[in-house]
């Protein structure tokens, strides 16, 4: 797998931008379907990707959430191909289909024309439509987990985590969860309390997302954090992040694995030494690529 595009520090929560984990074609009979309208919110119509895999089902479901500072990124990142050695390697989303896994790439509104909780709220309410369409995707209602990357980290842990209490539950097919049953968060932050003392990433990252100041209104940001909704009830999760993070520092990936722990939650987590927010190896990518779905098939498909 090559690694994926350099983060750039001026985009803090960077998206990545994940790439094949091999050099092949897809599958013969994975069938992808792009640019599926899933919810209109005001004017805004918002779209996914999907790819299945051939036979009849059902299967599990990744919703794969993009990173960009909530402000940038696209779905393309899980759902388009790279260009490598003159040939197209599959999306995330193909190889995901070939592991046996029905993928979706999300979009979601983006600060600083939306706040949140809007990035939360599209994501879920892309949940609720996979499940309301499972029959038409092959999906498998019980059976959902969330991928993402930074800001999609984030907003994949949120899924993870939240029940409707939370309140993000808004829109359309509300007869349905929005909840998912399993987690891979690649370097989310999961306390924005500790942006406090962090003015250069406040003023340009978080206030445009969040709209107040974490010294003017700890609420917001309380709201905003994973930490916030951990219970024994939270779906087991994967986590990953580099040590020398600067962006996303890694006291929030420990602070959520004890917390998890301390809850009595199936997690696991994997640190890359020297690592930064994404700037990874090749081979530590690789490395994650086969860990996140060892960890998928264990929990999503009862494989040991």
């Amino acid at each position: 797998m090559t690694a994926p595009a350099r983060v750039l520090l001026a985009l803090a929560f960077a998206c990545l931008v994940p790439t094949a984990l091999r050099a092949a074609e897809p599958e013969a009979g994975v069938k992808v379907t792009r640019t599926v309208a899933y919810a209109k919110v005001g004017d805004e119509k918002l779209y996914l990707d999907v790819a299945v895999p051939p036979g009849p089902g059902p299967f599990p479901c990744l919703v794969m959430i993009h990173g960009g500072a909530w402000q940038g990124g696209s779905r393309g990142e899980f759902s388009v191909g790279r260009e490598r050695d003159g040939k197209k390697t599959p999306s995330w989303i193909e190889q995901a289909a070939e592991q046996g896994y029905v993928a979706a790439a999300i979009s979601y509104r983006l600060a600083p024309k939306t706040k949140f909780p809007g990035m939360i709220e599209d994501s879920r309410s892309a949940v609720r439509f996979l499940r309301a369409h499972a029959k038409d995707y092959k999906i498998d209602l019980d059976k959902f987990g969330a991928v993402g990357f930074s800001a999609g980290g984030h907003l994949s842990l949120l899924c993870g985590l939240c029940d409707k209490s939370a309140g993000f539950d808004v829109g359309e097919n509300l007869d349905q969860s929005g909840q998912v049953q399993c987690v891979v968060d690649f370097f989310g932050p999961t306390d924005l309390s500790l942006y406090a003392n962090s003015p250069g990433v406040v003023d340009g990252y978080i206030v445009p997302v969040f709209g107040k100041e974490v010294k003017t209104d700890g609420a917001v940001y309380k709201k905003a954090s994973p930490l916030t909704y951990v219970t024994k009830a939270a779906p087991p999760t994967l986590i990953f992040h580099g040590t020398i993070d600067l962006i996303v520092p890694i006291k929030h990936s420990e602070a959520l694995l004890k917390a998890l722990t301390d809850a009595g939650v199936p997690v696991e987590m994997q640190t890359v030494p020297f690592g930064g927010h994404g700037n990874w190896s090749d081979r530590e990518y690789a490395k994650a690529a086969a860990a996140s779905f060892k960890f998928l098939d264990t929990h999503l498909k009862g494989k040991k």
